[in-house]
């Protein structure tokens, strides 16, 4: 029982964990790690990190107090971008998508190691973002996801630059747009498109606190569909076809079958997030339309539900033209206006044992995990990528009462750095 409660537990922060039997740490990559934590000039920015700690708070606070809403992330864009300048690290741009890119240089610089967050949240423009602080306590929306891992990688840039890290390899500070909801990960799918920069391996820093190694990408397909009708008087027009109705019948027909379908196999969810339409109670809508979304750790499951849905939803279509008296049929539109990748990173990847590492060196559990952030583009492409915990303790994630507690944050960085410059070749 106590097992089901804490699996529950997991699944409403967003990410499944796998059983802790999987993780078996690669006694190379302990000394690997071990080596460079007690290396000069790693501890030098070890330092660096709790010094600035008043200062990465102050970027945290700042940063959130920018509006980020979806697709229109450009105030906050311009402000991360000039704190990376601030820095002096070796170049700061902003692509045409609207991604932040920060270039650290390598001796060799034959491959480029990115380190992420997302610039984006899930609130609306209009939201108040100012930030309260209560007890230590910061509350406000975006406080955790993703603001305090746009203020760590601040500070892991600063602390390379102040304590005169030379990697063998490049270092791309990255802050992305539209890792949230519609956004569909826009910034990061331009990025492995354009492949400009080319890059080689993937740290994305985004949710959960020290110890979440985040392996596998949980695919997810969105839609939005649509029923479309003349419309009318609910008196003077009664008999046409209501897109309302339909609508309210492909979501029963839906939900049937696929609960039955996702009782068994892989796990596998679904949730209709928006209903949409009409004009008034005494107008029957021209219009009715959804937004559901659909997730699984296996993507053949996607497209089962795929299935499901466009079979239920022409069928309710069938059933209310059937049913109405007079007047033109409904139409019936199913747009797919999402898609994240799936795929898994094997655990004797050197990025993920090196995570491990990491974070058995901090004194904290590994735990791998399952999720749908930034890294599932380069997971599905094959490449070395993880998302790691942004530390502290935080909750009530994409809620307007988000809140953050700074409890031994910097380990979290610390984390971060030594995952970062192993994997850069720092010796």
């Amino acid at each position: 029982m106590k097992k089901k409660l804490i699996t529950s537990l997991i699944l409403l922060l967003g990410y499944v964990s796998h059983s802790q039997d999987t993780i078996k740490e690669d006694l190379k990559y302990t000394k690997e790690i071990k080596k460079l934590a007690n290396k000069k000039q790693v501890k030098t920015a070890f330092q660096v990190i709790l010094d600035l700690e008043p200062k990465t708070i102050k970027n945290q606070i700042e940063m959130t107090e920018i509006e980020a809403p979806p697709f229109k992330e450009e105030k906050k864009a311009l402000e991360f971008s000039k704190r990376l300048k601030e820095i002096g690290i070796d170049k700061v741009w902003i692509d045409s998508i609207g991604n932040v890119l920060g270039l650290i240089k390598g001796y060799e610089g034959k491959r480029n190691v990115a380190i992420d967050g997302h610039l984006d949240t899930v609130f609306p423009e209009g939201t108040d973002v100012k930030v309260r602080i209560k007890n230590d306590t910061l509350f406000a929306p975006g406080i955790g996801d993703d603001t305090r891992g746009l203020a760590m990688l601040l500070t892991i840039a600063e602390a390379i630059k102040k304590s005169k890290i030379k990697t063998r390899d490049n270092i791309l500070i990255i802050g992305t747009v539209g890792e949230e909801g519609l956004g569909d990960l826009r910034g990061v799918k331009y990025l492995f498109k354009n492949n400009q920069p080319r890059i080689d391996s993937w740290i994305a820093v985004d949710g959960g606190g020290l110890g979440r190694i985040n392996n596998q990408g949980l695919g997810s397909y969105r839609y939005e569909v649509k029923f479309k009708g003349p419309g009318g008087h609910s008196w003077g027009a009664f008999g046409l076809a209501n897109p309302h109705h339909a609508l309210g019948d492909a979501i029963s027909k839906f939900v049937e079958k696929a609960d039955e379908y996702t009782s068994k196999g892989p796990k596998t969810s679904y949730n209709v997030g928006v209903i949409n339409g009409g004009t008034s109670i005494n107008s029957i809508p021209y219009e009715s339309s959804m937004l559901i979304d659909i997730r699984s750790v296996r993507p053949e499951n996607l497209d089962d539900m795929e299935l499901i849905l466009k079979k239920t939803s022409e069928d309710a279509l069938a059933k209310q033209n059937a049913m109405k008296r007079r007047g033109p049929d409904l139409e019936l539109e199913i747009n797919k206006i999402g898609n994240r990748p799936s795929g898994k990173v094997d655990v004797k990847n050197h990025l993920v044992q090196r995570a491990i590492a990491a974070t058995n060196y901090m004194g904290a559990k590994p735990r791998l995990t399952i999720g749908s952030t930034d890294s599932n583009v380069p997971i599905a492409l094959g490449l070395p990528a993880i998302t790691i915990g942004r530390g502290g303790d935080g909750g009530k994630n994409h809620s307007l009462d988000e809140w953050w507690l700074n409890k031994d944050g910097y380990k979290a960085i610390h984390m971060a750095l030594l995952v970062l410059l192993a994997e850069t070749g720092y010796e």
